[in-house]
């Protein structure tokens, strides 16, 4: 009786060491799995949308290619700005019919330095009396040539020995010009090899190069060559004077 007794208490005791071997080896398993989530979490390790690892190394490199973008993209709008193309928004009167208070425009920055300037092209240009001031205007007269306005009409030589001729296709100005405007023309204005005459469109209200302090304006003067109007909607596309096609 007392030898069974003993035997199955010794059963009985290997069973509970069993148990709590199993137990142990549980605790131990879950113990190993915490820390290895640690691990991983510690050593920049994470899963992705595909169940693939994504490493710290692969973040910063993402992170570096997001700000390459942004440096490159803020480079390329600066020299865009700079030399290619830029927005001017009209103030004032002065280029009316053709261009109204708060016109929004694209000037080409480029083109000038490709080609010269044109008879009847609109340009931007620097006013030399005031700092960071540009004006809008319209290119009447060219290298080489003298401008004279009489008779409320421009007059153009061109040196050939012909003298001066009516400005006949000058469709732009929208009225006679009135003599009080006719300024430092009156007596002729002969232009420079890179000096241009330029007049708004709206020749009795505009300040151009009937007046002394802007006269002939210099090639190095001209910023650009308007070429669209982008805004209002309303009149966006190429500039012309209102009720004018050319």
């Amino acid at each position: 009786m007392s030898a069974l007794s003993y035997s199955e208490i010794t059963l009985e005791t290997a069973e509970l060491n069993i148990v709590d071997n199993g137990q142990e080896d549980l605790q131990e398993g879950v113990t190993e799995n915490l820390f290895e989530d640690v691990d991983l979490e510690r050593s920049g390790l994470y899963p992705d949308d595909d169940g693939s690892e994504w490493t710290a190394k692969e973040f910063f490199k993402e992170v570096l290619t997001y700000l390459l973008i942004i440096i490159l993209s803020a480079s390329v709008s600066y020299l865009l700005v700079t030399y290619v193309v830029q927005r001017t928004v009209v103030d004032g009167t002065s280029m009316s019919s053709t261009l109204s208070n708060g016109d929004n425009l694209l000037i080409d920055k480029i083109s000038y330095k490709f080609v010269k300037p044109k008879r009847y092209d609109v340009v931007t240009f620097d006013y030399l009396y005031a700092e960071d001031d540009s004006y809008i205007k319209r290119i009447i007269g060219l290298p080489g040539e003298s401008v004279q306005i009489r008779g409320g009409y421009v007059y153009i030589d061109h040196n050939d020995g012909n003298g001066y001729v009516q400005l006949t296709d000058d469709i732009y100005g929208n009225a006679v010009i009135e003599p009080r405007r006719y300024g430092i023309a009156a007596s002729g204005v002969t232009l420079g090899e890179d000096e241009y005459f330029v007049m708004g469109d709206n020749r009795n209200n505009s300040h151009d190069s009937r007046k002394e302090d802007v006269g002939p304006v210099k090639l190095e003067q001209i910023e650009g060559k308007a070429i669209l109007r982008i805004w209002p909607l309303s009149s966006f596309g190429k500039l012309k004077p209102q009720g004018k096609d050319y």
